[in-house]
Order: C-alpha cells, then sequence, then structure tokens
C-alpha cells in the first residue's frame, strides 16, 4: 500500500512538516508496513520557504534587511536542497505583519525584498523562487528596484524617497546601475493573484485598505502607480500595468516585471513542482492533505486543491482525503473536484486557542480514525 501525506500548514500551530508528521503517525498505527510518503506543501504564500526547505533538504538563511518601514529586520529565506534555488517570501522582509499597529501605506517600502535578492546572489544562487502576497506595501516594487541598483529620479535628478506615494514624483528611470547579476538568474514569481497594477481592480483599490489606506490615500497611490507605469512604459519599453499579476504583494509583481525577466507562476503548482509530488504520487493508493480552514473558497488555488489535482493525474484510482481545523461553507463541492471525503479534526466544541493547541494531536487521531476506516 503507497500513501502520500501532502498537507500546508496548519496556520498558527503547525507547519507542512509538522502537520505531515501528525498524520503519518496516526496512518502507521494502523498500516505500519505501508509506504508512506510524507511531502511538506504550501501554495506559494505563508510557509513556502519552510515547506520547500523541508522537502528538499535545504536549509535557511538569516539576514537583516530593510523592514517596510525602514527599520532593520532580521528575515529568513531558504536555500533548497539544489544548492542553487533560494526561495523567498517577501512578507519576512515586508509583510504586514511587521508594521505592528502602525501601517504606512504611503511609505512603506519593499527595499528588504531586494536585499534578500542580493544575499541570494551574493551566495551564488541561480534560481529565485518569490512568493508574493501578505505585504504592507504599496510602492509598486519601487524598494525592490532602487535595492537592485536602478534609480528613480525625480525632476532634479535626486532619488526618490522610499514608498508607492513618492511615485507621483518620479521624472526617469536609470537602469544602468541595476546589477547584472540579475539579467543572468531565473526568477519566478508565485502568486495566484491576477490583480492588475492600476485601476478598479488594482493594487491600491482592492488591497490598499487591508494595509491601512483610506480612501484618499487609495486614490493617491492610484494616481502615483498609474505615473510610475508610464515612466516604465517609456523608459523601459514594458508595459506591466494591466498584466493579470503585476498588481500583486502592493505591485510588487509589476517592479518585477519591469525590472527583470521574472515569470509568474501558480503557487502550488510550483511548488507542486518544485517538491515532485506527481513523480513522487505515481500508483498511490492513498493522499492525505489538508490545512487549518477548507471551504468552498479551497478549489481556488488553495493546496489541498492541488494536491488532489496533482496526485490524481498520475494515479487516478488514489483516494484524496483532506484533514482541516475547521470546516466552513462549500466544503462539500471538493466532492465533485477530486476528494474522496473532507474531515473536521476537533473532537468538539473547542476555543481558538485550545484548537491551537491541541492540533497535532487531533491531526494525528483523526488520521489514524480515517485509516482504519479505510482499511476495514
Amino acid at each position: 500500500m503507497k500513501i502520500v501525506i501532502a498537507p500546508d500548514s496548519f496556520k498558527g500551530s503547525l507547519t507542512a512538516r509538522q502537520a505531515a508528521d501528525a498524520i503519518e503517525r496516526g496512518v502507521r498505527r494502523v498500516t505500519p508496513d505501508a509506504d508512506i510518503i510524507p511531502i511538506p506543501m504550501a501554495d506559494g504564500g505563508e510557509g513556502t520557504v519552510r515547506a520547500l526547505v523541508d522537502a528538499t533538504g535545504g536549509r535557511l538563511i538569516s539576514a537583516h534587511v530593510t523592514g517596510p518601514l525602514g527599520e532593520p529586520v532580521a528575515a529568513t529565506y531558504g536555500i533548497l536542497g539544489d544548492g542553487a534555488t533560494a526561495v523567498i517570501e517577501m512578507a519576512k522582509a515586508a509583510g504586514l505583519h511587521l508594521v505592528g499597529t502602525t501601517p504606512d501605506p504611503l511609505r512603506a517600502t519593499t527595499r528588504g525584498v531586494g536585499e534578500l535578492i542580493l544575499d541570494a546572489l551574493d551566495r551564488g544562487m541561480e534560481r529565485i523562487i518569490v512568493g508574493l502576497g501578505g505585504s504592507a506595501t504599496n510602492d509598486g516594487g519601487a524598494g525592490m528596484a532602487q535595492a537592485l541598483g536602478v534609480r528613480l529620479l525625480d525632476g532634479d535628478g535626486r532619488n526618490l524617497p522610499s514608498g508607492g506615494a513618492a511615485l507621483a514624483d518620479l521624472d526617469r528611470i536609470d537602469c544602468t546601475g541595476l546589477d547584472p547579476r540579475v539579467a543572468r538568474t531565473s526568477i519566478i514569481l508565485a502568486s495566484d493573484v491576477t490583480n492588475p497594477l492600476t485601476g478598479p481592480d488594482g493594487a491600491s483599490a482592492v488591497f490598499g485598505p487591508q494595509k491601512g489606506a483610506t480612501p484618499a490615500m487609495v486614490e493617491q497611490l492610484d494616481r502615483a502607480l498609474s505615473h510610475y507605469a508610464a515612466v516604465v512604459r517609456r523608459d523601459t519599453g514594458r508595459s506591466v500595468d494591466a498584466i493579470p499579476g503585476s498588481g500583486a504583494a502592493g505591485g510588487l509583481g509589476a517592479g518585477f516585471l519591469a525590472f527583470t525577466d521574472a515569470t509568474m507562476r501558480s503557487g502550488i503548482d510550483l511548488v507542486v513542482e518544485t517538491v515532485g509530488l506527481k513523480e513522487q504520487a505515481i500508483g498511490a493508493d492513498y493522499c492525505f492533505t489538508g490545512e487549518g480552514r477548507i471551504d468552498g473558497q479551497t478549489q481556488y488555488g488553495k493546496t489541498p486543491m492541488g494536491v488532489a489535482r496533482a496526485v490524481r493525474e498520475v494515479a487516478p484510482a488514489c483516494h484524496v482525503i483532506a484533514l482541516a481545523g475547521s470546516i466552513g461553507e462549500d466544503a462539500e463541492q471538493l466532492n465533485a473536484l477530486g476528494f474522496a471525503a473532507v474531515f473536521g479534526i476537533q473532537p468538539g466544541a473547542v476555543s481558538l486557542q485550545e484548537a491551537l493547541a491541541g492540533a497535532s494531536r487531533n491531526l494525528e487521531r483523526t488520521a489514524e480514525q480515517v485509516m482504519r476506516l479505510l482499511v476495514s
């Protein structure tokens, strides 16, 4: 019997590796001789670095970089087991969690993301995966570009200060100082966001309020990003404002597309490819996946859905079982999309604190009981 165990993290309680280990313990109580393959997963958002490092036998790197409001922060990224690929979550350097109760969407910068890329280049990386999401920023990737050597200049030839609001004063772009290693490096953006940079569905309008932007700030930032996109088009020949995904992470997607040859991929598809999920799932009889919450939205680019599709592509008869900390509305829709069943792991009505504290134990217990049913 071959069993693949490929969960995402259970946010606030378990990493993807810890979740996979808990499920494996439960399954092995029932089928100790089964061929069990644990594969920590993610979808390009929070937890992607840890999942890919764990799945490939890589290592974590810590670097001090510029935080979203200019203060130094200690950020981690991963080097995968191949020794040539770095994986970065932009939120580690410019995430909303780093600004606490004092967000400043007009001034927040992605400079730290560029500094992490420089650190990876200094270590000889040939491929860099960047997870877009969870940002405190709305600067169109300007800070990232400045860290890599791009000069964004006002009418007096001075470097623009940090933040999206300053882009309203952008007069010209000088790319002559862009680190030449960037052109020799494969950069892949992991994101399932399809928003453009500007307009009613753009970075400022859709995500700005989550970062503390008032309606007036949203209008100010959208105008600034529109001007930025126009100057990018004039000075680099690249039109980035309407590209799906250019609005990801406060427009960081646009910054990468403007100043590098980055390509954009679905986060879950990229992780599936990087960890070799399909290759390892050939001939699987059962697959356990899951994450903290499963509902009708899970089908739209979330880890369990990506796992189900990938596994059933190479093992059509495989039974895919999802385990979740909580089950929300319309989760039953997943049964028609390749899931044999979806189970919640809570033993009863508990507080959030109790649910988080007991996640490992409850996941292990539920996996054991489900496995007993499958082999009975």
